[in-house]
């Protein structure tokens, strides 16, 4: 008896080993093929949402601004030269590069020793040549008189001749006192003569004197000028630069010292594409005295100054194209020559364009319209101008819509956006809370899955933790487990 029972209680644990092992198989296979089918189903399909920035197609009048770059130059510089030769002995303390001088200041003295005495000489030729005109003039008074004394006599000469000639006639006198008479008539003519060359010849050295006085009243003036120009003058009001000059230094004819320039009379020039200068002109052709405005940016402060347009070039210029375009500024404060500054000019104003940002234009020259249920239409447009990040746009029909500002290679026409408008912000998605059997299962579905990357794991998985899901998420996880 005791045998049978053992017997039973073997064949009773092993059929209940048996049913125990064809049950965990059973379960076993049961959840493979269940995992099978999971992994082999195919995934449901759902639209994808893209958040787009949109702004207003407002059109309206715009002025368009010309934005080129120019150089400024002083329209008043002048270049400090010296007109004499020799050793600088004095230097204002002003004398140095950035110095501000004023019309008339003294600058520098060149050694005048050399110059104070020709000086000197020419004022001692100048009182010999006056003493010699006053000799020359006396002489010629006295050559005058014996002139005139001359004159006389050959008067007397003659009368005592024709008193001769009378006797004779009247038979009182003889022949022979008429012939005496007659040769010293001739005598007196002679000597009038030679007074008269006299004369001439006083007159002569008087105009030799006369010229030779002009001459060193000319080489005393000269001596004066050369004696002046060893003091340098500022001609004109501004700021040195270049300074070369050194005190005891040696500097020879017309060499440049230094070079004053006016910083507060400033022009601008710069140069604009054919199509540019165009559309500048007025409707005579001509080139408008129109504004502008020149800015140096300087980091976080920008140095700005106005002016108008004066004139341009002649020329193209060789290996140029366009025109060169020179403005007058009003202000310069901050600015000096040579700054590479920004200029803008006004164009004539434009109707019925809109403002946009450079990124709302396709390179198919089309902007991505809002339309109906959010989804975005492609509308062509006119490109008026570009202005720096901006465009100015023409089209029909868009007034009052919403257009994508800013455009990326994932949207298109067709595509479905969440439009964020100016001074908004994307709509945050909705969270739903998980219950525990909800968390039991995500978590078991996450760690099991082969598919999915280890960074989405990650992020599914701290969502599991916190125990809320965004609902779409949550959405895609049940149809991919089936529930």
């Amino acid at each position: 008896m005791r045998f049978l029972g053992r017997s039973l209680s073997g064949l009773f644990l092993l059929a209940a080993t048996l049913g125990l092992l064809a049950l965990a198989g059973l379960q076993l296979s049961s959840a493979f093929k269940e995992r099978a089918e999971r992994e082999n189903a195919r995934p449901q399909g759902r639209e994808r949402l893209f958040t787009a920035n949109v702004i207003p197609y407002l059109e309206g009048r715009q002025v368009p601004i010309l934005s080129v770059h120019g150089e400024l130059a002083a329209r008043r510089s002048l270049d400090v030269r010296t007109l004499a030769g020799g050793t600088v002995v004095e230097m204002t303390e002003a004398f140095e590069t950035g110095a501000r001088v004023t019309e008339g200041q003294l600058l520098l003295r060149i050694d005048p020793t050399d110059f104070l005495r020709a000086l000197e000489l020419a004022e001692t030729d100048l009182t010999q040549a006056e003493a010699e005109l006053r000799d020359a003039r006396a002489a010629l008074d006295l050559a005058q008189d014996d002139l005139a004394n001359s004159k006389r006599q050959a008067e007397l000469r003659e009368a005592a001749l024709t008193r001769q000639k009378d006797l004779v006639s009247r038979r009182v006198g003889t022949e022979a006192a008429v012939e005496t008479a007659a040769l010293a008539a001739a005598s007196a003519q002679q000597a009038v003569l030679s007074k008269r060359q006299a004369v001439i010849s006083a007159e002569a050295r008087v105009s030799t004197a006369d010229a030779t006085l002009t001459r060193r009243n000319i080489q005393l003036d000269e001596a004066q000028r050369r004696l002046e120009e060893t003091e340098i003058h500022a001609e004109i009001s501004g700021t040195l630069a270049e300074v070369t000059a050194l005190r005891g230094g040696v500097v020879t004819n017309n060499e440049k010292l230094a070079q004053i320039i006016d910083p507060t009379d400033l022009e601008v020039s710069f140069r604009l594409s054919t199509a540019q200068y165009a559309r500048l002109l007025d409707v005579a052709g001509n080139l408008p005295a129109a504004s502008v405005t020149v800015r140096l940016d300087s980091g976080i402060v920008a140095l700005t100054a106005q002016g108008t347009i004066t004139r341009e070039a002649a020329d193209v210029g060789e290996g140029q194209t366009g025109r060169l375009i020179f403005a007058t500024l009003d202000t310069s404060t901050g600015l000096r020559p040579g700054d590479f500054v920004t200029v803008e000019v006004a164009e004539p104003a434009l109707e019925r364009v809109a403002l946009l940002p450079a990124s709302a234009l396709g390179a198919n020259g089309t902007v991505l319209v809002l339309g109906d249920g959010d989804r975005l239409e492609e509308a062509p447009v006119t490109l008026m101008r570009r202005q720096g990040d901006s465009v100015l746009v023409r089209a029909k029909g868009l007034s009052g819509r919403e257009v994508v500002a800013e455009r990326n290679p994932a949207l298109g026409a067709g595509i479905r956006i969440k439009p964020v408008r100016p001074g908004g912000s994307p709509e945050e998605p909705e969270e739903v809370e998980l219950s525990a059997d909800q968390q039991s299962a995500i978590r078991a579905f996450v760690e099991q899955s082969t598919r999915m990357p280890d960074d989405a794991k990650a992020r599914i998985l701290k969502q599991v933790e916190t125990g809320k899901m965004p609902a779409e998420t949550l959405a895609r996880l049940q149809s991919r487990m089936g529930s």
